[in-house]
């Protein structure tokens, strides 16, 4: 196949693009309260929305978003971005793919791209096109997102960060260097909304920050997950009481909660994340949920049980309406912003 007949096929492969859904753009309080006099996932859904607006309602209580999975690129990303501007949102936890190759990958002024589950994957590899389900991402514009990592590891201090601290600095180079602006990233560098992501290198970072540490074997810097769980941790101390929105499951999900027990090691009587949504389609039967179902979080001392809500469904098809509903009550206008940003400003 001649260059240019690819190049031809990868343009029409890459020519839908993924729109990313506006939750200011519908009410959805009429949907969920009609879901309220429902069953099933429904019913589910609508007492996991009530949960999350009374941790926004609650002025003592602090609320942390953790990602997993591909919501961002299947086009809930403003939605992330919109609970963190209107002050939903005080900390969020999150797998590297969210964060970087989805999140920072657009702001860079790269898309995602609407395609198909059934693709030949095959083919897809020789146009260096990588598929998420049915969505798809350009490999070399993705690399160009490894590169830019790369460019900002490679500008500061050669010294240990928490991934909080490089996404931090990740979001004051977007200040300079976004082509797409109002990313999450940015969004939370502006409003002091600390974003972790404890396993790093497990994305486009990785791939960066390894190019970084070849091209520089004495002397680079290196992230340290120990106090991405020490600043969490100091985070939860410092709120007090917490709710948590949790979509997906896996390490944010327990790093997250795990914070109750870390500060109790540390001596600190520290509060039981009071309110617990988790979106999730994983299943409970092989002990894990992707890291134990709420009321089974309880037994570890981890998350209180009063107001809990398991929503087995695939997150796209309910965190708009979840988001939607809350954003239209209008609690976030009067509620104050923690900023846990400044507890790591020196």
């Amino acid at each position: 196949m001649s260059e240019q007949i690819k190049s031809t096929e990868k343009a029409e492969l890459l020519s839908k693009v993924v729109e990313h859904i506006d939750i200011k753009s519908f009410d959805a309080r009429p949907i969920i309260a009609a879901m309220d006099k429902m069953s099933f996932t429904s019913r589910d859904l609508a007492r996991a929305t009530k949960i999350f607006n009374m941790a926004v309602e609650d002025p003592e209580c602090a609320v942390i978003l953790t990602l997993a999975g591909s919501t961002s690129a299947g086009g809930c990303m403003d939605v992330y971005r919109d609970l963190v501007a209107t002050g939903m949102v005080d900390a969020i936890v999150s797998t590297g793919a969210s964060i970087v190759d989805m999140d920072f990958f657009e702001a860079l002024g790269f898309r995602h791209y609407q395609g198909d589950q059934f693709a030949d994957d095959t083919k897809l590899r020789e146009l260096y096109i990588d598929r998420i389900y049915d969505t798809y991402i350009d490999e070399q514009e993705l690399q160009s997102c490894d590169e830019a990592v790369k460019v900002i590891a490679d500008s500061l201090e050669k010294r240990p960060y928490s991934s909080r601290e490089f996404i931090y600095e990740m979001g004051r180079w977007l200040k300079e260097n976004s082509v797409k602006k109002n990313s999450l990233i940015e969004t939370c560098y502006d409003h002091g909304v600390p974003i972790f992501v404890p396993a790093f290198s497990d994305c486009s970072a990785g791939f960066g920050l390894v190019k970084h540490q070849v091209e520089n074997p004495k002397q680079h810097l290196s992230i340290d997950s120990v106090a991405d769980f020490r600043e969490l941790t100091d985070i939860k101390i410092a709120a007090g009481r917490t709710g948590l929105l949790m979509i997906g499951g896996g390490v944010p999900k327990n790093f997250v909660q795990d914070t109750v027990v870390c500060a109790e090691i540390l001596g600190v009587e520290a509060e039981m994340h009071k309110y617990a949504v988790q979106i999730t389609v994983a299943d409970v039967r092989d002990g894990a949920c992707s890291s134990s179902t709420l009321k089974e979080a309880s037994s570890w001392g981890k998350v209180d049980t009063a107001w809990e809500q398991m929503v087995y469904a695939e997150a796209t098809s309910v965190v708009p309406l979840l988001a939607s509903d809350a954003y239209h009550r209008g609690a976030w206008k009067g509620r104050e912003r923690r900023n846990f940003a400044k507890l790591f400003q020196k």
